[in-house]
C-alpha cells in the first residue's frame, strides 16, 4: 500500500513557488508551511519547480506529492505526512507550464535551495533558452512574464547557504536584465515591487534513511528525516508576517532587520566545526559525525576548535556563544542522525575558506598567536586532498593533489589572499 492510498492531497490556494524538491526544503520550508496551514488561516500550497534536468519530481508526483517527514532526537520520534505540495513543474520538459506560473496572481512567495553554487551568473544564458541553465536566469524570465502582465511581484526567501543570498539573487537578475537589454521599467519593477529577503537556515536533514527500515504501514519513496532543531532567520520587513503568519506557529523563525550576527555564529561554530573536523576524521577512518562525537580523539579536537579557538573570535556574549556551541555538540550526538562525513566533505576547500579561515585570521589578529588546532585542521585538509576520497571540482581537486603545501597556500584564487605566512606553522602538522 502506498502513501497516497492512505492519505489524500489537500486542496489549498497555490501561494508558493519552490525551486528544489530535495530533502532540505521538504524537511524545512514545507514542514514549516504545514504548521502554518494547520495553525493559521494561511491556506497555502506549494508548487515545486525542478531546477535541474534530472531530479526527483517524478517520484514525488507518483505519490501525489505526499511524503512522510520523521523528526528524531533525544527528545523522541515524531512522524507526520506533509501535504502542502500540490504539484511539480519540470521546465526542461514543459517550459510553457513553468512560465505559466507567472500568470497566477495568487503566487506570492518564491523559496529555493539550489546549493551554494546555484545563485550564480552565466553569461551564456539567453532569454530565448527554454530554459536557460542558471536558476537566476530562470527566475528572470518568470519575473519578466509577470511584469509584462502587470501583476504584483514576489517575496523571495532563498535558502542557499551563501552570504546575502537574497541580495545576490536580485543583483544577478538585474545583470540578466542588462545583458538581455530589458527596459528600465522592468528593472525598476524588480527593485520596487519585489522583496528579496536574505535568510539563514539551520537544520540537519538526512533525507531518505537508506540503511534503515522505518515501519510506516505504507510505502513512501520520498520519506524524509531530520533532527528536531530548526532555525530560520529572515532579514526582511515585518510586513511579510501579514502574508505568511510565521509568528503564529511557535517555531524558531526570526524576522529581523539584520541577520549578520546569527549567520556569523552559525557559519563559524556549526559549519566551522564540521569543516575543521571532516578531513581529519576521514583520514582517521571515521564515517559519521556521531562516530566522531563518540570518540575521545575527535571529540577533543572538535571542542578545542570550537571553545578555544572559534568562540574567542566572535563578538556575541560569551554565555550565548557557549550555549549555542553546547547545543551544536548535542545535535552532533543525535543517535538517529547518520550524517556521513563523505557528504559534508563535498567542496571542502571552498567551505574551509568561508567557514574556518576567517576564524584562523581573526584569532591571529586578536591574540597575536597561532590557533594550533585550526591550523592542524588546515594541514589535514591539504593531506586529505592527496587521497582518492575527495569530491570537488576537477580543477580544484587536481591542483590540490599535485601541488606542494607552499603552492597551495600561495594560491590567491583559492583563498582570495596569499596565505604563505602560515606555511611554517602548517608543515608542523603534516602527516601527524
Amino acid at each position: 500500500m502506498k502513501i497516497n492510498e492512505v492519505k489524500s492531497p489537500v486542496k489549498r490556494t497555490e501561494r508558493v513557488i519552490q525551486f528544489g524538491e530535495g530533502g532540505f526544503l521538504r524537511g524545512f520550508v514545507d514542514w514549516i508551511l504545514q504548521a502554518v496551514n494547520e495553525k493559521s488561516d494561511f491556506d497555502g500550497n506549494v508548487v515545486v519547480v525542478q531546477p535541474i534536468e534530472k531530479g526527483m519530481c517524478d517520484m514525488l508526483s507518483a505519490q501525489d506529492c505526499l511524503y512522510t517527514h520523521v523528526i528524531r532526537g533525544v527528545e523522541g520520534v515524531e512522524s507526520q505526512v506533509i501535504d502542502v505540495i500540490s504539484r511539480c513543474v519540470k521546465p526542461y520538459e514543459d517550459f510553457d507550464a513553468y512560465l505559466k506560473l507567472a500568470e497566477n496572481p495568487d503566487f506570492r512567495f518564491i523559496v529555493s535551495n539550489t546549493t551554494e553554487s546555484g545563485i550564480a551568473f552565466n553569461a551564456s544564458d539567453l532569454p530565448t533558452d527554454t530554459p536557460p541553465s542558471s536558476f537566476p536566469a530562470k527566475v528572470t524570465l518568470l519575473l519578466k512574464r509577470r511584469f509584462d502582465l502587470g501583476l504584483k511581484g514576489f517575496i523571495f526567501l532563498p535558502c542557499e547557504l551563501i552570504d546575502k543570498n537574497g541580495t545576490t539573487l536580485k543583483n544577478i537578475i538585474l545583470q540578466y536584465a542588462d545583458l538581455w537589454k530589458y527596459e528600465e521599467a522592468f528593472k525598476t519593477w524588480v527593485e520596487k515591487e519585489n522583496i528579496f529577503c536574505n535568510t539563514l537556515v539551520d537544520r540537519i536533514n538526512t533525507g531518505y534513511p537508506k540503511d534503515e527500515n522505518l515501519e510506516l504501514g505504507y510505502e513512501d519513496n520520498m520519506l524524509n528525516t531530520s533532527e528536531y532543531f530548526h532555525l530560520w532567520v529572515i532579514e526582511g520587513p515585518q510586513e511579510i508576517l501579514k502574508e505568511v503568519p510565521f509568528d503564529k506557529v511557535n517555531l524558531n523563525i526570526i524576522v529581523t532587520d539584520c541577520l549578520d550576527m546569527y549567520r556569523t555564529r552559525k557559519v563559524r561554530i556549526l559549519n566551522g566545526a564540521h569543516t575543521s573536523l571532516v578531513p581529519y576524521a576521514l583520514l582517521e577512518g571515521y564515517d559519521t559525525v556521531k562516530s566522531c562525537i563518540d570518540s575521545e580523539l575527535t571529540l577533543t579536537h572538535i571542542k578545542k576548535c570550537v571553545y578555544e579557538e572559534i568562540i574567542p573570535t566572535l563578538d556575541l556574549p560569551k554565555e550565548e556563544l557557549i550555549a549555542y556551541a553546547d547545543n551544536v555538540i548535542e545535535r552532533f550526538a543525535n543517535p538517529y542522525i547518520k550524517h556521513y562525513l563523505s557528504s559534508i566533505a563535498l567542496n571542502s576547500v571552498s567551505k574551509f575558506k568561508v567557514r574556518v579561515l576567517p576564524s584562523i585570521l581573526e584569532y591571529i589578529k586578536r591574540y597575536q598567536k597561532m590557533p594550533e588546532t585550526l591550523l592542524f585542521s588546515f594541514a589535514k585538509l591539504i593531506e586529505f586532498y592527496k587521497t582518492d576520497m575527495v569530491n570537488d571540482s576537477p580543477d580544484v581537486a587536481e591542483f590540490m593533489k599535485n601541488s606542494t603545501t607552499k603552492e597551495i597556500l600561495a594560491n590567491t584564487a583559492l583563498w582570495d589572499q596569499d596565505l604563505s605566512f602560515l606555511y611554517s606553522e602548517i608543515v608542523k602538522y603534516e602527516n601527524k
